[in-house]
């Protein structure tokens, strides 16, 4: 899966190529669907929700560009596997899921697979989790219509946000750095996930 479907169509970073390598991500998907774990496209996870491709979670994973010291949050744990291979190369990530069968699921999991850097949390997580910010990365696993902008401001300087904004057919991969000077928005391209849900304007499922 790492050579062919990730490596092979330009993810440089190690410290990603190696966190890919050593999560099982059969373990995040159901029994019925494991044969199919290691191929590169979503899954569904129950609830109306996908495990993300292999290699959108790997580009995205990549363009935070994770040092061994930053503090990561994530807004939609879903499965869980996101934040295990972020988990794998940061100091500390902080998830947050709004669907309670979701939150339980993953926290079993990591529990399992002893991630004790993994903190969980069940809420909406458009607002962000101001009271551990701010963060040195910020991932977004959900469509939004816009940047949210609680999540601008629990940005560190020189933090990295990279989140999908679009609609729910047409989406680009944003990444937002934040300097001292303000934020710079770089286009990572097309991509398509399901939808960011909360209380700051984005539609309910």
């Amino acid at each position: 899966m790492v050579k062919n479907q990730i490596e092979a169509r330009g993810v440089t970073d190690q410290k990603v190529l190696s966190a890919m390598r050593k999560v099982p991500r059969h373990l995040f998907v159901s029994e019925a669907l494991m044969d199919q774990a290691y191929m590169d496209n979503p899954l569904p996870i129950g609830e109306q929700q996908t495990i993300s491709q292999p290699f959108m979670v790997a580009l995205m994973t990549a363009a935070l560009g994770l040092g061994k010291e930053d503090r990561v949050l994530e807004i939609g744990t879903g499965s869980g596997y996101q934040a295990a291979i972020l988990a794998e190369i940061a100091y500390r990530v902080y998830t947050i899921e709004k669907i309670r069968s979701l939150h339980i699921n993953a926290r079993k999991l990591f529990d399992q697979l002893k991630y004790t850097n993994i903190v969980t949390r069940y809420s909406d997580g458009t607002k962000g989790w101001k009271e551990e910010s701010p963060f040195n990365a910020i991932i977004v696993t959900a469509g939004a219509p816009e940047i949210p902008q609680p999540l601008v401001d629990q940005l560190d300087i020189g933090g990295r946000l990279v989140v999908p904004v679009g609609d729910t057919i047409t989406q680009t991969l944003i990444k937002i750095v934040r300097d001292e000077k303000g934020v710079r928005k770089i286009n990572l391209g097309g991509c398509r996930f399901v939808k960011l849900v909360g209380e700051h304007g984005w539609r309910e499922e």
